[in-house]
């Protein structure tokens, strides 16, 4: 069994293989090719852990992950945890990995897939509401889609904004970076806006006319509480795509708009069943879209089980057991 850390999946990672499999993901989600038992929520006061199980082709996996907002008073990411994959055949255990990045690199890449087909292929600037460790990897995939020239961040903490700005300017140095006031000033100045907050209440101004034309990734809000977008987003949004059927029965940000009349359930495309008719029509146009993720097993599944194969073939990670 192989032991994959944070520092052996960053020698391996390649940012196109993981959409890669972000986007055959998809495909097997549409054909209903894998076994995904529904995710197990535990609910404490400090936060929510998850337990998520999938299978798919030769390999199962589960996923324990934990999000624990208060964390950032600490200094410590909000999200946590432990990935193990396993030999369908046998069910062996081939590796633990790193949950975290794992996390990181497959949420960053499903909010690039959804950049490469909802945004214009012209857009050169992008902006992040939600300075975390998966704002840190949004931006990170949102560069590598698109010719981005300038990066604008908000965050209610100032320092962690400035703290992200500084790593940013480590890990893409050629990109202009700056942060903004407010969230307002983020909008005006960005053709790609990306939320990734635990937020309760909109973190975007609630006025039509900033927000039309505009490209929305919305990946924070996976709890019937939690609410990144304003209603005014809905009365402008030409299209709406859902990575999952969970988004409809988790998200506050798709739930209450529906539950107040300002979205229709007919209204929501899942992303996976209209993929291939993306990938060939053209965006050039000035339009709205939103895409909305939860996030799914099958995704890490996939995503894991590419940099084991990866960390095999380069000879990276710690074998246990031995």
């Amino acid at each position: 069994m192989l032991y994959i850390g944070k520092k052996h999946i960053e020698q391996v990672v390649n940012l196109e293989d993981i959409m890669d499999c972000v986007e055959r993901a998809f495909g097997l989600y549409e054909n209903g090719d894998y076994h995904m038992p529904e995710r197990m929520h535990v609910d404490r006061p400090e936060g929510t852990i998850l337990y998520m199980p999938c299978f798919a082709g030769k390999v199962s996996g589960t996923k324990i992950v934990s999000t624990f907002p208060g964390n950032v008073e600490f200094g410590v990411p909000t999200i946590q945890g432990t990935m193990i994959l396993n030999n369908c055949a046998t069910g062996e255990a081939l590796a633990i990995m790193d949950g975290a990045t794992i996390t990181a690199y497959r949420t960053g890449a499903v909010g690039g897939v959804g950049i490469r087909y909802t945004s214009r292929p012209d857009c050169t600037t992008v902006g992040l509401i939600g300075a975390g460790v998966q704002g840190l990897y949004q931006l990170i995939y949102a560069c590598h889609t698109r010719p981005i020239e300038q990066i604008t961040i908000f965050d209610t903490s100032r320092q962690r904004a400035e703290q992200l700005e500084q790593e940013l300017l480590k890990r893409l140095p050629d990109i202009k970076t700056h942060v903004a006031d407010d969230a307002g000033c983020l909008v005006e100045q960005s053709e790609i806006i990306i939320t990734a907050t635990p937020s309760t209440v909109p973190v975007l101004p609630d006025d039509e006319e900033l927000l039309r034309g505009k490209h929305f990734i919305a990946i924070g809000s996976y709890k019937y509480e939690m609410r990144e977008l304003p209603r005014a987003l809905f009365r402008v949004v030409d299209r709406v795509y859902v990575d999952t059927a969970l988004a409809l029965e988790e998200s506050g940000d798709l739930i209450v708009p529906m539950e107040r009349g300002w979205l229709s359930r007919e209204a929501i495309m899942p992303f996976g069943k209209v993929i291939d008719v993306l990938k060939t029509a053209s965006r050039a146009h000035v339009a709205t879209t939103l895409f909305k993720s939860v996030g799914m097993g099958l995704f890490d599944l996939l995503v894991a089980e590419e940099i084991y194969n990866a960390a095999r073939r380069k000879a990276v990670g710690i074998e246990l057991g031995e």
